[in-house]
């Protein structure tokens, strides 16, 4: 818990917050783009967006919080044991936040013919084969992420470029379920937002977006709903579930850490000794002797 008190931890907070709203505002802006693109065109057009966006940011912030970008991404780490649980819940609030702060400023800088922000559409198939389709192109992306975390590796400055891989590779897989493409992250649904102000759907469609930390209240009105009940088990269920998927793979299938169950443990709670050295540096509320 005293990780929450030094500076590294809430710069790291800060990184992901501003990380995504640069990675929204880049991916939706190209998605939104010129009507008159060719559909291919502008399939490859936004799946490059995304994939050179996340690869940006993974080089700027990839040093402060991980660029994890993705609360998928976080979820897998954190049940990887790479990180703890409270640093991945405030990862997550922030990832969300940055989201809609991100789409809000694509909506207020957009074209008058625009109305819409890229939203993502089933293809003509259900919700459960969406579902697979989301797993599927989140599992390979956290797998991606896990692997190269692994600190048994080394593979130098590549990092970066692997992550924008991923991403991109999967945006041009989805094309063939999703209207808009595959997302992969809880937070690039948030395209489907139409930020007006006059629009009484607005709240829910918030909900969509934040999910399970900010809009806990609304789920459960929005799960009862066939709307709401399609993004959750869509772009909430499907990518958080294979973020879990992807971490116990990696780590109790293809490459087993020799971690006990007690060091993991220390990590998830931030008790491990090199994560204490890492809370006591430049320590935000200081000890005061009397």
């Amino acid at each position: 818990m005293s990780e929450i008190k030094s500076w590294s931890f809430w710069r790291a907070v800060l990184a992901e917050f501003l990380g995504m709203i640069i990675f929204i505002f880049m991916g939706l802006s190209a998605a939104v783009g010129d009507p008159n693109d060719l559909n291919l065109d502008r399939e490859i057009k936004v799946a490059f967006a995304f994939g050179l966006a996340i690869a940006t940011l993974a080089e700027c912030i990839g040093h402060i919080s991980g660029a994890q970008l993705n609360p998928a991404v976080t979820l897998g780490l954190v049940t990887s044991c790479r990180i703890s649980i409270l640093r991945a819940l405030f990862y997550m609030l922030a990832q969300m936040l940055g989201a809609v702060v991100g789409s809000a400023i694509v909506y207020g800088i957009r074209a008058e013919h625009i109305d819409s922000l890229g939203v993502n559409e089933l293809n003509g198939i259900s919700p459960a084969q969406g579902f697979g389709m989301e797993f599927m192109l989140t599992l390979q992306l956290v797998l991606c992420l896990v692997a190269f975390h692994d600190k048994r590796r080394d593979i130098g400055g590549f990092a970066p470029l692997a992550y924008g891989f991923s991403v991109t590779l999967g945006h041009l897989a989805g094309q063939v379920v999703f209207s808009s493409m595959g997302c992969r992250s809880p937070t690039r649904d948030v395209g489907s937002i139409q930020l007006d102000p006059l629009d009484l759907q607005l709240y829910r469609r918030l909900s969509m977006i934040t999910g399970y930390v900010l809009s806990l209240g609304l789920q459960v009105i929005q799960i009862v709903t066939d709307v709401g009940s399609l993004v959750f088990q869509v772009y909430w269920a499907g990518p958080m579930s294979a973020g879990v998927v992807a971490a116990l793979l990696y780590n109790y299938v293809l490459a087993p850490s020799d971690e006990s169950f007690k060091e993991k443990t220390k990590i998830l709670l931030c008790w491990a000794p090199e994560q204490e050295q890492e809370c006591e540096t430049e320590p935000l509320l200081e000890d005061v002797v009397e």
